[in-house]
């Protein structure tokens, strides 16, 4: 019987040193999943933070590759435009050289058609038909002549060829015609070849100092 009393004694004794163990170690538990929350919220915050610089790093890239499938879409439409108005443009400066030739022919017939034969005249008439219906034709698709006769000397659409010494008119003035020019919509197709106007003082000056050199 002692020996059992004593060792239910030592028994009892040594329960509260585990008990508080026990509590010591929840504790220890707790500070630890404190510590890991902590840990985790940081992790989160970094990752979101990633995440959102991600997500406007990617929406910049669209915003820029949806600019340059506008522009490409854009610059597209202007060269096939381009392209229908000004693809035959090699075509039409051979045309408008023939046209040339007919408009010289035609330059040559006297005005008075009264001593030509009938046939002659005919052929005449015909011609003069042909050349109005090609300028019509030349309008109809947006192919203008350029015929500056008395107009201001232009160097966007004429080309001046040479200079005519004269007084009736005020200097830069297109007083004489070579050659027609042509524009195609916007685009100069050919200039018209042109003699400009100069006062005739100046070129009695420039003669008078080219004898006294």
């Amino acid at each position: 019987m002692s020996k059992k009393k004593d060792k239910s004694k030592v028994d009892n004794e040594m329960n509260p040193v585990d008990e508080t163990t026990d509590e010591n170690n929840k504790i220890i538990d707790d500070d630890t999943i404190e510590h890991d929350d902590s840990q985790t919220d940081v992790t989160t915050n970094e990752i979101n933070v990633k995440l959102e610089q991600q997500v406007l790093e990617l929406k910049d890239q669209l915003m820029r590759t949806l600019a340059d499938s506008e522009n490409l879409r854009k610059r597209t439409l202007k060269e096939i435009e381009q392209a229908k108005k000004y693809s035959h443009i090699t075509f039409v400066r051979d045309l408008v050289s023939s046209v040339d030739n007919l408009q010289r022919a035609l330059k040559y017939i006297p005005d008075d058609k009264s001593k030509l034969s009938e046939p002659i005249k005919n052929l005449i008439i015909g011609l003069e038909i042909v050349e109005k219906e090609i300028i019509n034709n030349f309008e109809k698709h947006n192919l203008k002549q350029i015929d500056p006769m008395g107009e201001k000397f232009d160097y966007n659409f004429h080309q001046a060829m040479f200079e005519v010494a004269t007084n009736d008119t005020e200097p830069g003035i297109v007083v004489e015609v070579s050659q027609k020019g042509y524009l195609l919509h916007e685009r100069l197709v050919r200039p018209a070849m042109v003699g400009i106007s100069k006062k005739i003082e100046n070129v009695k000056v420039h003669v008078k100092k080219e004898d006294e050199n």
